[in-house]
């Protein structure tokens, strides 16, 4: 910007100062005779800064205020002229700030205020927002104070979500590294049995009935695992969910909110631990076959109360407030493995609880047509995308919208996976945002 002036008016070289002071680059050329023409540039300077900028008298009171202020700040020139300056700073700052100002007159000296502190101000409505202030003077008839505003909110927040980021990234990295801990030493522990194990056989006599006896401590060996993974971990996890609820229901009335909250998260954390455990446990018998259907025809009735006994012993695991509706159409027999048909809806049933918000509505039609049995579960949650669609159904499969929710994404493979043993379908109608449907169909 270029700001013409003459000698004459070297006083208004107070006002180019200030501008120095915050880091303008200005060009300024003397001798311009026009002093109408002068007099409107410093105007125009002022009134169409690009920060706020805010003049004051000895005694503190407003003398002029441009208009960046006054969009800043919310008051008109006519509001705030003639009021003491601490009218702009937030209540609990006023005090203080007229030991400072009685500081700075006392030694007026160009210079940033609040370095080392974030600095706030306040609008007429009251709302605060944190603001970057460069002070200096000139002196005519007294001494006065130009203050130099700028709003630094959209810089503050991004500071905030950078260190949010790097906050995380640190949380992140550290997860990391103890997870490659974690995995580094299961690795060396599974190597060392794998030498153990070929160090035994090398020890053998006849490769044949070695290669076969391995084969079978092998098979031992997994159906022992999976005994006592089943044990070891499903037993104390169901342990701790029955103390849970009975603290739940101990009579304590210290901090009931606090208790009744906590109690939740933990019975929360433990069902979904267990969860994931059955998950896998699922998957592998499922692949070597060792889960068989025992079908039996079972009149619908019963069918509708297995519908209804699943939504019962699940109602603990929903969020708050949320509810399941059920209605029941038709009449007939059908054939199906009643676990089976109880493993699936507790998966669907768990899925749509989780994946929906707090004090939604999740709905279970359930319907007997010619012996074939149909089972809708529908809820109002994220939804799922047309190219996540397509993967549903894959093993460890995730939608990229389901973020930081708990899941293995095995839940609808092993739907599947059961359903193709009672020769039945499964069919999902959803859009993002509004909710999905998942339909089952098991034929006559």
């Amino acid at each position: 910007m270029d700001i013409l002036f003459s000698k004459a008016s070297l006083p208004c070289l107070y006002l180019l100062d200030l501008c120095y002071s915050i880091k303008y680059n200005l060009t300024v050329i003397v001798a311009m005779p026009d002093k109408e023409a002068k007099i409107h540039q410093l105007e125009a300077l002022f009134n169409y800064a690009t920060i706020g900028i805010v003049v004051t008298d000895a005694e503190a009171r407003i003398i002029n205020f441009n208009k960046r202020a006054e969009e800043q700040f919310g008051y008109t020139k006519e509001e705030i002229l003639g009021q003491e300056i601490e009218v702009l700073l937030p209540q609990k700052y006023r005090t203080s700030h007229v030991q400072y100002r009685n500081v700075f007159f006392g030694d007026p000296h160009p210079r940033r205020m609040g370095e080392g502190r974030d600095l706030y101000a306040r609008k007429k409505d009251n709302t605060e927002f944190p603001v970057e202030v460069s002070l200096t003077y000139y002196t005519a008839d007294q001494t006065y104070v130009i203050a130099f505003i700028i709003d630094i909110t959209v810089r503050k927040h991004s500071e905030q979500i950078v260190l949010a980021q790097k906050e995380e990234l640190l949380r992140v990295t550290n997860e990391v590294k103890q997870l490659n801990a974690a995995l580094e030493q299961k690795v060396a522990d599974r190597t060392k049995m794998l030498r153990e194990t070929l160090a035994a056989l090398e020890r053998s006599k006849e490769e044949v009935n070695e290669a076969l006896q391995a084969e079978k401590e092998l098979g031992e060996l997994k159906s022992r695992f999976v005994t006592m993974a089943s044990h070891e971990f499903r037993t104390p996890l169901s342990t701790i969910l029955t103390s849970a609820f009975l603290l739940e229901k101990y009579n304590n009335v210290h901090e009931p909110d606090k208790r009744e909250k906590h109690i939740h998260r933990i019975k929360t954390a433990v069902a979904d631990m267990r969860s994931i455990l059955e998950d896998f446990l699922s998957l592998g018998k499922l692949e070597e076959g060792l889960i068989k259907a025992a079908i039996v025809t079972i009149p619908a009735e019963e069918c509708f109360e297995i519908v209804a006994d699943v939504v019962s012993e699940m109602e603990g695991v929903f969020k708050p407030g949320q509810k399941v509706y059920c209605t029941n159409d038709g009449s007939g027999e059908v054939p199906i493995d009643k676990q089976l048909l109880k493993n699936v809806l507790i998966n669907l049933l768990s899925n749509a609880g989780k994946f929906s918000p707090e004090n939604s509505i999740i709905k279970v039609d359930s319907t007997v047509t010619d012996n074939q049995l149909q089972i809708a579960v529908q809820d109002s949650g994220i939804g799922i995308s047309k190219e996540d669609m397509q993967h549903l159904f894959e093993r460890f499969f995730r939608a990229r919208n389901a973020g930081n929710i708990q899941g293995t994404g095995l839940g609808l493979h092993i739907v599947v996976k059961y359903l193709d043993l009672m020769h039945g379908i499964i069919g999902v109608q959803s859009e993002l945002n509004k909710g999905t449907t998942f339909t089952i169909r098991i034929p006559a």
